[in-house]
């Protein structure tokens, strides 16, 4: 398992590996491509050489990838706005799209936090609302969509898995 790997399971409160609930929806692997400081230095904050200021850090990382899975497949386009607090847990503001391989539209918005693990790895837990107009999507109107994932800040490689009940 490379650093960017993710588990088939999370765990539970007593530890215990625990299933995501719902059917994979789709897993995008973007890639951070630009970022925006506004003041502080994320490589500083995001390596661990500097904690972020008492007011807390703000990056916008924009993202670009593959959108793959047996529910969606295609490209990601976004920008996480995200704002790490003085304590180190960063609160994940993510607007985007899905652009379909048949080119159709599916706008993304999620929230979440990113933990820091080992090094220049965070974990990432995310609630994600989806919303399309196209009839061929409208399935993605009202499922509540979970997801989690890695990024590793040293690389700029991003990996989540969202799970959500389709029935």
């Amino acid at each position: 398992m490379n650093s960017i790997d993710l588990p088939r399971a999370t765990l539970d409160a007593d530890g215990d590996e625990a299933p995501m609930l719902g059917a994979l929806i789709y897993e995008y692997r973007p890639q951070i491509t630009q970022v925006v400081e506004y003041g502080a230095s994320a490589d500083a904050v995001l390596s661990g050489q500097a904690p972020p200021p008492a007011e807390g850090a703000r990056f916008d990382f924009y993202l670009e990838g593959p959108v793959s899975g047996p529910k969606l497949k295609g490209t990601f386009r976004g920008v996480d706005y995200i704002y790490f607090r003085a304590d180190g847990r960063g609160e994940l503001h993510i607007h985007g799209e899905i652009t379909t391989e048949d080119g159709k539209k599916v706008a993304l918005e999620a929230g979440g936090v990113a933990i820091r693990e080992e090094g220049s790895i965070f974990q990432l837990r995310e609630h994600v609302h989806l919303m399309s107009n196209h009839p061929e999507l409208s399935w993605v109107n009202p499922i509540e969509v979970w997801a989690r994932g890695m990024v590793d800040v040293s690389t700029g490689q991003v990996r989540v898995e969202a799970y959500g009940d389709t029935s």
